[in-house]
């Protein structure tokens, strides 16, 4: 059974940074594609990060340069570093991986900023 767990979320004033952390089992995580994805209240859920089996990134144009997404394949981890951060980046934050066209979510994890 595929499990991704999402954490390190909460609440960052306007400019502050915050990493969120998810972890991975029961998923062959070195062949996997990973991402973070979001959704705010009211908005459909976007892509805000994507890292590659060949650890190629893509970004969303609204956050480039303020977040990094990375993962470590020795310990089944995919961490979202958010730096800058401004109140439009409220929104539950998911992770999500890709093997072999099936799709896994996690349950999410909530991102306030706000001063």
């Amino acid at each position: 059974q595929v499990q991704l767990v999402e954490s390190g979320g909460g609440l960052v004033q306007p400019g502050g940074s915050l990493r969120l952390s998810c972890a991975a089992s029961g998923i062959n995580f070195r062949i996997s594609t990973l991402a973070w994805y979001r959704q705010a209240p009211g908005k459909q859920r976007e892509l805000v990060a994507l890292i590659a089996v060949g650890e190629t990134t893509n970004y969303a144009d609204s956050v480039r340069d303020r977040f990094t997404i990375s993962r470590d394949n020795a310990k089944n981890m995919v961490y979202l570093q958010m730096s800058s951060l401004k109140p439009e980046d409220t929104a539950v934050y998911y992770c999500n991986a890709e093997l072999h066209r099936i799709v896994y979510w996690g349950q999410g994890t909530q991102v306030t900023v706000s001063s």
